[in-house]
Order: structure tokens, then C-alpha cells, then sequence
């Protein structure tokens, strides 16, 4: 069952930010394709099942950002 869900990102300003995000999240076991909008302040990770929230957390942690949850 794939899943596509979007999250709240805060710290992006630039396409660099974006790159950083969606590297670390891209290297998540599953995951088939993330896009990431600093101006938005979004992140979009599409994944073959549903992932878990707290390595989606550690990933944009990593990349030096912060998960603030799923986007309403």
C-alpha cells in the first residue's frame, strides 16, 4: 500500500535547503519520491508503505532542519 503524506518543515529558505531535505529523506528505506518547497515550508515524501514518523523526523533532523509535524 503506498503512501503519500506532506509535512510541515520549518528552517528552508533556499533550493539548497530543499536539496538537503530531500536527500536524507530520499535515503529512507521505501521511499519513491519527495519534493520539497522551502517557500511553502513543506516537505512531500511518497513511500511504497507507510513510513514512520519518527525516521522521517530523524531524517529532516539530520539535514539540519525541523519536522513539525504532517501539513493540514
Amino acid at each position: 500500500m503506498s503512501s503519500t503524506i506532506t509535512y510541515t518543515v520549518t528552517g528552508m529558505s533556499c533550493g539548497h535547503c530543499e536539496s538537503s531535505v530531500s536527500k536524507e529523506l530520499s535515503a529512507l528505506a521505501g521511499v519513491t519520491e519527495v519534493s520539497a518547497d522551502a517557500k511553502a515550508g513543506t516537505v512531500t515524501v511518497s513511500a511504497a508503505a507507510p513510513l514512520d514518523e519518527e525516521q522521517v523526523r530523524a531524517a529532516v533532523d539530520e539535514a539540519g532542519y525541523e519536522l513539525v509535524g504532517r501539513a493540514a
